[in-house]
């Protein structure tokens, strides 16, 4: 299954266009602008229609003309812009479309219809089940209830729904915008599910009291919980938050707060291809005591099964390096398993179950340097050790690229300091980087630690691209 994001923001995006917040300002100055949340499922199969989605396509450069179905969640206009009805009818020789939606929602479409266009209009409700026939097959999509109304009178947010879908290949979607704490009965009917993809919303971040029918950053963890709880969402399920407004705070807190519970962002036209590895690479790079390693001990900490490849040694006649080891054993959950060892190559090629989280690189690296003893200038050899030491990164490299597991990678970013008065430490400063350079091109993600905070780099892999978690 592959699921392009093309918006991941609420109603009025992120930044809003008339806010001058601090989120809203952070957001802005990224020229990273989020339009309304919509997903589109291998090419055919389109996840509401709201009204920046003709302009988002075209700025991704995606055509909507193999879209065969398109799932509404309801008709509140960020959802449904029913007017593109009215454009695909000056289009000839297109497909038949199948809409399907709540009542309401698909009442909105009753002024748009061309009588002469190839379109089916399709009612569903919660607990109704259906095949959607595609060009490569079918996809079986099941109708849950949401909890979006607000008691108000709003039908077209009383009636909303979730959808849970399933792939021609067999992976499994829930998608579940918009809605509040989902019902007993919403989190029992997905029982032993077991998705490969979670789409939920969580559009009001750290504002608690909004009274709406929306998740946000107190209630969103107890719905993952309780998905959990039932099996839908396990260690290998990526979770994505989406539907997001500016009531979260900057992009680089909420991606450090998601990822404590399993959860991440991605921006609009992010790919996320549930055929790859459940999570693939993150790469998490930082200088010293910028918190990288605890970052990515959050982002392990939610996934079922935890080997920990320690990369430094045990030193035992250095007590200040002991003191630092005992302080990383003691954040470890009991349940992980550890390894204390240089060979990380070996490590990754063996390890074939859960996530293996490496801490960290540039240990690594010392270690090859030191075998090879290339840390001298003598020219006579040193190009000789240079090549062995390139030979190994290389390796790494390929069998990170390889690993059908995901793998959580820190690694130290050395480069930012003042020129090394020595050959040794230009030498480290210069194959770091190398090594860092090489470590982004096969990461599905990568985070750059700084004093604490956690800046989620732009997409470093040609398509997970697979938070898939943070």
């Amino acid at each position: 299954m592959k699921v392009q994001l093309l918006g991941t923001g609420s109603a009025d995006g992120w930044p809003n266009p008339f806010c001058d917040c601090g989120s809203c300002a952070t957001q802005r100055a990224t020229g990273l602008a989020r339009a309304a949340s919509c997903a589109l499922l291998d090419e055919e199969l389109l996840l509401d229609w709201g009204p920046t989605l003709a302009n988002s396509a075209s700025r991704l450069g995606i055509s909507l003309s193999k879209v065969h179905h398109i799932l509404f969640t309801h008709g509140h206009p960020d959802h449904l812009a029913p007017e593109f009805l009215l454009w695909r009818s000056w289009i000839k020789d297109l497909r038949t479309l199948h809409i399907y939606g709540p009542p309401h929602a698909i009442s909105r479409f009753e002024h748009w219809m061309d009588p002469e266009a190839p379109v089916v209009l399709h009612v569903v409700q919660p607990d109704d089940e259906f095949t959607a026939r595609t060009a490569s097959g079918h996809v079986k999509v099941r109708v849950l209830a949401a909890s979006h109304g607000h008691g108000n009178g709003d039908l077209f947010a009383d009636e909303a729904v979730l959808y849970d879908i399933t792939s021609t290949d067999g992976d499994r979607l829930l998608y579940a915008t918009d809605t509040a704490a989902l019902s007993s009965t919403t989190v029992e009917s997905v029982r032993d599910r077991n998705f490969n993809l979670v789409l939920i919303e969580e559009t009001f971040g750290r504002h608690h009291s909004h009274g709406t029918g929306h998740l946000d950053l107190a209630t969103l963890p107890i719905t993952l919980a309780d998905l959990r709880a039932v099996g839908a969402v396990t260690g290998s399920t990526d979770v994505v938050a989406f539907h997001l407004s500016h009531h979260n705070p900057p992009l680089a807190e909420l991606t450090h707060e998601l990822a404590g519970f399993g959860a991440r962002p991605v921006d609009d036209g992010t790919v996320i291809d549930t055929r790859a590895s459940a999570f693939g690479c993150t790469l998490v790079i930082g200088g010293a005591r910028s918190g990288k390693s605890t970052f990515a001990e959050s982002l392990a900490s939610t996934r079922a099964q935890v080997t920990y490849l320690a990369t430094g040694g045990e030193r035992l006649n250095d007590p200040e390096w002991r003191a630092r080891v005992l302080a990383h054993q003691s954040r470890r959950p009991t349940s992980w398993t550890t390894i204390e060892s240089t060979d990380v190559v070996s490590a990754i090629r063996a390890h074939d179950h859960g996530t293996l989280l490496i801490d960290c690189m540039s240990l690594w690296l010392t270690h090859v340097l030191d075998k090879a003893d290339a840390w001298e200038s003598d020219p006579a050899e040193h190009q000789g050790k240079l090549d062995r030491v390139g030979a190994q990164i290389r390796e790494l490299v390929q069998v990170i690229s390889a690993c059908p597991q995901e793998l959580i990678i820190v690694t130290n970013e050395v480069g930012q300091g003042v020129v090394p008065p020595t050959y040794a430490g230009r030498l480290f400063r210069d194959l770091m980087g190398i090594t860092n350079a090489q470590l982004a091109k096969v990461s599905s993600r990568a985070h750059f630690m700084v004093a604490g905070q956690v800046l989620p780099l732009a997409s470093v892999a040609p398509l997970l691209t697979k938070d898939a978690h943070a």
